[in-house]
């Protein structure tokens, strides 16, 4: 699904200069028309632009070289070299004032009959919904988890406002920190992430028209930088993708999430299903397979915003005693059925344990990706809650074209703890043998006295405090590790602390969050890549360090000296390594189950499973 993408070129081009040299005048006057357009939509007083393009029509420039791909990290692969001028537009709660690189290394459910969802149900709302009241794109979305106190480090997804309530033409629209569109080929609007499509229609229509103004001259438009804002395109497939930022992330890092977006439809419809609709109508209006699932993509959108395993590309595990996470596993194993492909328990985005069959670990594992979008699908649809649920799902990753089904249960009683389990197989007809291994794991979580450790002592799910270093100039990090046994093929996975102090609020969070994207840019950027980085900025200094073993962003005070933050990180380094088996899945479970007979498996095509 991921493609690769040529490096920048490097060359600045006005306006003007985005037409093909070989266009006629008439040609030139149509296509700068649509690009004011576009300019007059989109890019309030814009000074000047670039444009990434494959072939050399623009400017007589050379095809620039491809850029390798991290096909494993679709939200976290490595950035594109920044535009001259740092790292994007700045917010109230600016960017750093000074980088300086450092030399050298340092040391309970309903009873009853199991629902049965299609993608019209997942959202919980109805195309009639959709077609007659578009305020309800956020009706019915599940509400903060019992005892989970902070959203953005729980787990929990955030409940935004309306959004298709919006005036587009309001600068309240326009001055959105980043915005995303979906259209098909034929400029028909498929999503927005605020706003209503049928309004921005027109402007999807110029986006479009851009789109196939710069493909006639064998051309393939990437990105355009103006002074506040960066315009990101992807296609894929009959899809275009356009993201409007006026974050500090990079053009790479965008693509990831428009990547996610798009990832996340396919796991809806598969790959092999969008297609097929295409070629049987170009200009089918992908509204109707997708009504009610707005609320997904935002929340996916959401949460990439506020969760940093879409950064890392990895995920968080919630904070466990070793021997109480291996009985988990332990009772995963012995709840299996045929076709059993995933066993996985998680804790709103945080994963709890997860096993996997044994002939799939052999080919390949469960990607962060696909994890990602299953819980995010999870939260942000309120069906799930109602029982026990059976629904078909796509994990793009591990295979586009073909469907999983998930058997979605969540355990116990919700005031206790919010424990969901998603059991994936690749028989349609198992949802009685699945059922069957709810209660079994279920009980196995009764007598393991799961509701008391699960909670927190009652307020709230595991988790623990950046004074828990024991660093006093520690503020905040993150941490990837890298160094997993060899034999065990597991999902890349990081941890965090909870958010205290200074970023208590939303906006310092935000603020916090957009300092890592742009380190993580700058040790990730494919013309320079850093190792490491020591950056001051006005409220606090931060250090990004990537070595074979780790990813490491650490936070500390302003006034923090180099030593200070050395001493710092030394003893959070030793920290980890004590508490690794509570903070990681060192040894993920495996089992084996009996073959199906005359069952479908993970090449099955999209039609046989059921699309």
């Amino acid at each position: 699904m991921t493609a690769p993408w040529p490096a920048r070129s490097g060359t600045g081009l006005s306006w003007p200069h985005l037409l093909p040299l070989h266009q006629g005048h008439s040609g030139r006057q149509a296509g700068w028309r649509k690009l004011q357009a576009l300019k007059l939509c989109l890019l309030p007083k814009p000074r000047a632009a670039e444009m990434e393009a494959r072939g050399g029509a623009c400017g007589g420039s050379a095809p620039a070289p491809e850029a390798p791909s991290d096909s494993a990290r679709p939200f976290g692969v490595a950035s594109d070299e920044e535009p001259s001028g740092g790292p994007g537009s700045q917010e109230s709660c600016g960017p750093p004032r000074a980088d300086e690189e450092v030399q050298g290394a340092l040391p309970g459910p309903e009873e009853g009959a199991p629902t049965h969802l299609g993608v019209h149900e997942l959202s919980g709302q109805t195309s009639l919904d959709k077609k007659y009241n578009r305020g309800t794109k956020d009706s019915g979305k599940p509400g903060k988890m019992s005892g989970t106190g902070d959203t953005s480090q729980r787990g929990d997804l955030p409940t935004p406002g309306p959004r298709d309530d919006e005036d587009v033409t309001a600068e309240g629209w326009r001055s959105r920190r980043k915005h995303v569109f979906v259209l098909s080929e034929a400029g028909k609007p498929i999503y927005s992430r605020y706003g209503n499509e049928e309004a921005l229609s027109a402007t999807m229509g110029v986006m479009m028209a851009l789109v196939s103004f710069i493909q006639s001259g064998d051309n393939a438009i990437r990105s355009i930088y103006s002074d506040d804002r960066t315009l990101v395109f992807l296609q894929q497939g009959p899809l275009v993708l356009v993201a409007v930022s006026r974050t500090p992330q990079s053009a790479a890092q965008l693509r990831c999430e428009l990547l996610g977006v798009h990832a996340q439809i396919v796991s809806v419809l598969t790959r092999a299903g969008v297609a097929r609709v295409f070629e049987r109508q170009r200009s089918y209006d992908l509204r109707r397979l997708l009504a009610g699932s707005e609320r997904i993509l935002d929340s996916l959108l959401d949460g990439a915003e506020r969760e940093p395993g879409f950064l890392l590309g990895a995920v968080r595990c919630l904070p466990l005693p070793a021997p109480f996470r291996d009985s988990l596993g332990a009772l995963l194993q012995r709840a299996t059925a045929p076709s059993l492909a995933f066993s996985i328990l998680a804790a709103g985005r945080h994963l709890v344990t997860a096993a996997q069959e044994r002939a799939v670990l052999e080919d390949c594992r469960l990607d962060p990706a696909d994890l990602h979008l299953l819980l995010n699908l999870v939260g942000a649809s309120s069906a799930f809650r109602a029982g026990e649920v059976w629904a078909p799902v796509c994990l793009p990753r591990f295979n586009p074209d073909g469907f999983f089904y998930a058997y979605v249960s969540y355990l116990g009683d919700n005031t206790d703890y919010a424990i969901c389990l998603v059991l994936l197989s690749t028989d349609r007809e198992a949802f009685h043998a699945l059922a069957g291994c709810k209660r079994i794991v279920e009980e196995g979580l009764q007598a393991l006295g799961a509701s008391r450790v699960l909670a927190g002592g009652g307020v709230g799910l595991p988790s623990y405090g950046v004074s828990a270093v024991g660093a006093p100039d520690l503020r905040h990090f993150l941490y990837k590790p890298f160094d997993v046994p060899d034999n065990y093929r597991q999902l890349p996975q990081f941890t965090s602390p909870e958010m205290e102090g200074p970023y208590a609020s939303e906006c310092e969070r935000q603020r916090l969050f957009d300092l890592y994207y742009h380190l993580h840019g700058r040790l990730h950027s494919p013309s320079r890549p850093l190792r490491l980085i020591y950056h001051v900025a006005e409220k606090e200094t931060l250090l990004a360090w990537v070595t074979p073993k780790f990813e490491l962003y650490a936070c500390f005070n302003p006034l923090v000296t180099k030593s200070g933050a050395i001493h710092a990180v030394t003893k959070l380094l030793r920290w980890v390594k004590r508490e690794e088996d509570r903070l990681f899945i060192r040894y993920p479970p495996k089992y084996s189950t009996a073959p199906v007979r005359h069952g479908p498996n993970r090449t099955d095509s999209a039609l046989e499973n059921g699309l």
